[in-house]
């Protein structure tokens, strides 16, 4: 399996048979050079969409159309698309569990926003979400957007997750130390891989909170386009 993170929020995830592309942030996305954006998406076959703000959804709609592949998210606004836009989507919601490929992704739970931006100002965009996907022997809670929650227990003992994806850099989100209490409280991971962070001045710029709120956990911080192979 590997794991490439695309900054802010967004990865790419190479696991079983599957490509799968998460919030894949490009227009606009300052940590994420123009042209390594080809790179980023090539040979994607799910694009996994956990709400709609535009630092995860700007590209989403271009994308399933350019690559001719589905996205895969929250049943309302996948209905909205597929009948405006015309993309191909899997819409379902949270608790259910969708196949792609080999690849068993299940949506869970965030505490969050989500709405896209308009000419006429915002539009809600369904609710958010986070996902748990498995394979290869592994099980990754991707958190999405969110503040820690009393669900993520419920994530734990009907997943048991090894590998948390997790969002970490404050103000929008939970934070390094919040973050940090959500994993050492509710899960029992392996690896854990913080996002959603370095990307402009007001989130956070180090994940040393986490690591240190973590011992005994392998904490990686990635590197854009770098390689996490687990």
């Amino acid at each position: 399996m590997k794991i490439i993170w695309l900054g802010h929020g967004s990865f790419r995830l190479e696991i079983e048979d599957q490509v799968l592309l998460i919030d894949p942030w490009l227009t606009g996305n300052p940590v994420l050079p123009e042209d390594q954006h080809d790179a980023a998406v090539k040979g994607g076959s799910f694009l996994l969409l956990t709400h709609g703000h535009g630092d995860h959804a700007t590209d989403i709609v271009p994308l399933a159309k350019k690559l001719g592949i589905p996205i895969v998210g929250q049943y309302d606004l996948m209905q909205y698309w597929e009948a405006k836009e015309g993309v191909q989507t899997i819409g379902f919601n949270k608790g259910g569990t969708v196949s792609c490929g080999n690849v068993k992704v299940t949506m869970v739970n965030a505490v969050h926003s989500s709405s896209f931006g308009t000419e006429d100002g915002p539009v809600w965009a369904g609710t958010e979400c986070g996902f748990v996907i498995e394979g290869e022997g592994h099980s990754i809670y991707v958190s999405g957007d969110t503040d820690v929650m009393a669900d993520m227990k419920i994530f734990h003992d009907l997943h048991k997750p090894d590998i948390g994806i997790l969002c970490a850099g404050g103000h929008f989100t939970m934070d390094m130390r919040r973050a940090a209490y959500a994993a050492k409280t509710f899960f029992d991971f392996r690896t854990v891989i913080p996002c959603h962070y370095r990307t402009f001045p007001i989130l956070e710029q180090s994940a040393q909170a986490l690591v240190d709120g973590l011992p005994g956990v392998d904490v990686i911080e990635p590197e854009v386009m770098g390689v996490i192979e687990i």
